[in-house]
């Protein structure tokens, strides 16, 4: 009950910008810690591995004893702060928002603009592609945020409630702030990444059916996907990203990967699925009904397991 409340709470509010948000406080304490820390210890992965762990575990023991707090004080109270917490770390609605965002500037063919509200939600370098690029760089986000903003902490959730959900929250959101490959955080950021990798290996893997399943509720090509991610999920340089987005590469029928940018570095990322059809504005808003239904279908599975462990 908890979960479906959160659920409902993400696709009906999203994340509104006055409320505030753990991962902007995971955020803030990640820039105070590592300053401190890369005074303190010189061997700067040690120092990295310090960093991750306390923040991580500070995420999981603060809303622990909130939650604990607050359902001593009064069970709903504790039901609700639940709620609220592991909605927080959901991002259904908001994943919506910021592709549409993009969506909408090419639309209007402000290329500009589009590029300008794709770097909100990438970390490559966005100043030098033309729309196909943009397209391509969304329906990629938003394939890969399919298991780290739904799938990944939804099964933390139901795994360990709201203070596991939004100890993966912290950890996902040091590997975007820390874990670069680049001379600043190869170091320092090595075990944020690791770790998120490791957080997302069982998620990653649960959208290897997820996603065929939904592309094909959502009209798309499901046998297509789920051939397409057999192939080619491996090539991705990431342990987990080539999953989604070989998913829905299939179920859309284009050809992701290619040259990519990251401070002004190019990166050429092995091409994923077959160019069956030519990227497009509406691939974007296909990409995003995968997105929403493959949401459902986590919850759904997670319900559903939960139910027959409590009737067992």
């Amino acid at each position: 009950m908890i979960i479906t409340l959160a659920y409902i709470m993400d696709i009906i509010l999203g994340d509104p910008r006055w409320l505030p948000h753990p991962v902007k406080l995971v955020g803030y304490l990640a820039k105070k810690l590592e300053a401190i820390l890369r005074k303190l210890i010189r061997d700067q992965r040690t120092a990295g591995i310090i960093f991750a762990v306390i923040i991580i575990g500070a995420a999981y023991a603060v809303s622990f004893a909130i939650i604990g707090a607050a359902a001593y004080y009064n069970r709903y109270l504790g039901f609700i702060l639940s709620a609220v917490f592991i909605y927080t770390s959901l991002a259904i609605k908001d994943l919506r928002v910021e592709a549409m965002r993009v969506y909408r500037a090419l639309e209007r063919a402000d290329i500009g603009l589009a590029r300008e509200n794709l770097s909100l939600i990438v970390g490559r370098d966005t100043t030098r592609l033309d729309d196909k690029d943009i397209i391509r760089a969304t329906v990629e986000t938003v394939a890969e945020n399919i298991v780290d903003g739904i799938i990944a902490p939804l099964f933390y959730a139901f795994l360990g409630g709201a203070p596991l959900a939004l100890a993966y929250k912290a950890a996902n959101t040091l590997d975007s702030t820390v874990g670069y490959k680049n001379e600043r955080y190869k170091d320092f950021g090595w075990a944020s990444a690791r770790i998120d990798d490791c957080l997302n290996f069982i998620p990653a893997r649960l959208s290897v059916f997820i996603l065929p399943i939904a592309g094909w509720l959502a009209g798309l090509d499901g046998v297509g996907s789920f051939k397409i991610t057999m192939r080619d999920r491996r090539k991705n340089p990431s342990p987990n990203s080539g999953i989604p987005e070989a998913a829905m590469a299939g179920a859309l029928g284009v050809r992701l990967g290619g040259l990519n940018f990251y401070n002004s570095a190019a990166t050429m990322k092995p091409f994923i699925g077959n160019e069956n059809n030519a990227l497009g504005l509406t691939h974007i808003k296909k990409s995003i009904d995968v997105a929403y239904v493959s949401s459902l279908l986590a919850l759904i599975l997670g319900v559903s397991i939960m139910y027959i462990f409590h009737v067992k």
